[in-house]
């Protein structure tokens, strides 16, 4: 088997075809088919006429929240807070932009009038989170005051502030799970009227949530790839969601995960036999899956573990010749670009 390095993924992409803002409309992003012997360049609102009745459609229902505070010091110094997961009550975990870290103790001056008590750092002394208290005037939770004054959490290649605009289109249609600080990008491009046609030929659909933290921008900086250290993501797998993938592969229908996100929910799940907890599952050429055939995904970043995810799902050459391809074709990049389908490279469908 071949053995990958960190270069190995690397690829030169042209700045201008990085997305600063999604498609006109959801389904009208370009969509690369990779199925087949070579790549045919379609539009996302033909996925439904790519797909076979007795498919399973399985998306990310997370839901992106505002996880984006600013704020300033006692001593006036500002700050930027970005919330990666909410614990009990009024605890958060955070990463943190100051100049100079804040004693432990400290009361944080949040922007909407609240505050943000420095408990420690996370998950121990050593961790490169920290541990907040949060504590509203008008015992608001978390929650709340993300909704009331958070920031939606653009990626770091999106260059401009958060609008309105980003507000609605940085979320998914069937986004239900608060918790997420970064979108499951590749289910934007579905619309109401893409489902509609999806339910009409009889491809079925279900859900798990995993809620993506900022660690999925988390830049890998070993050559040897066996050398990297995953992010932890909260997941579960529901009881129907399990029933409804059981049933597609006895009728010998193909399991379409809607991202990576959803990749790594099901073959977490498929490894462990957990369906509900933490994963940190890195997916790299050699990945034995148990349940994906096929990936609707955007175009990753170069050198990252998405580039790996999805070279291990549909074969390195294939993948880099796609993105080549797509390259060439000046498809549009990452968050908000363009998607692309792929099948498992052990698939025979």
């Amino acid at each position: 088997m071949q053995t990958f390095s960190l270069s190995d993924f690397d690829f030169d992409l042209p700045p201008d075809l990085v997305a600063q803002h999604p498609a006109s409309e959801r389904s009208s992003s370009r969509l690369l088919d990779g199925t087949g012997a070579s790549p045919v360049d379609r539009i996302f609102r033909d996925l439904p006429n790519l797909l076979r009745a007795g498919d399973l459609l399985v998306f990310n229902d997370t839901q992106v929240v505002k996880a984006r505070l600013f704020g300033k010091k006692p001593t006036g110094g500002r700050l930027e807070l970005l919330i990666e997961r909410v614990l009990q009550g009024q605890d958060v975990v955070a990463h943190m932009k100051v100049s100079k870290k804040p004693p432990i103790g400290m009361a944080l001056e949040m922007d909407g009038g609240f505050t943000a008590t420095l408990l420690g750092r996370w998950p121990d002394a050593q961790g490169a989170l920290f541990h907040l208290r949060f504590d509203s005037p008008a015992g608001e939770d978390p929650y709340a005051l993300m909704a009331r004054c958070g920031h939606v959490p653009l990626p770091p290649y999106i260059t401009h502030a958060d609008s309105a605009d980003d507000e609605r289109r940085y979320q998914t249609v069937f986004a239900r799970v608060p918790g997420a600080v970064a979108a499951p990008t590749a289910a934007l491009h579905f619309d109401e009227s893409v489902l509609a046609q999806l339910d009409a030929r009889g491809i079925e659909r279900a859900n798990v949530t995993l809620h993506v933290g900022a660690g999925t921008f988390q830049p890998v900086k070993t050559e040897n790839i066996a050398e990297h250290t995953m992010h932890a993501e909260r997941y579960q797998v529901p009881l129907t969601t399990q029933q409804a993938i059981a049933a597609c592969k006895a009728r010998g229908g193909r399991v379409v995960a809607v991202g990576t996100t959803t990749v790594r929910t099901l073959e977490s799940w498929g490894q462990t036999g957990e369906a509900t907890g933490d994963t940190s599952i890195f997916i790299t050429p050699g990945f034995d899956f148990r349940y994906v055939d096929l990936l609707i995904t955007n175009f990753h970043l170069p050198k990252s573990t998405l580039m790996m995810l999805v070279s291990a799902l549909a074969g390195y050459e294939r993948v880099m010749a796609l993105y080549a391809h797509a390259i060439r074709e000046r498809y549009r990049f990452f968050s908000y670009g363009d998607a692309m389908l792929l099948a498992r490279e052990t698939s025979t469908c």
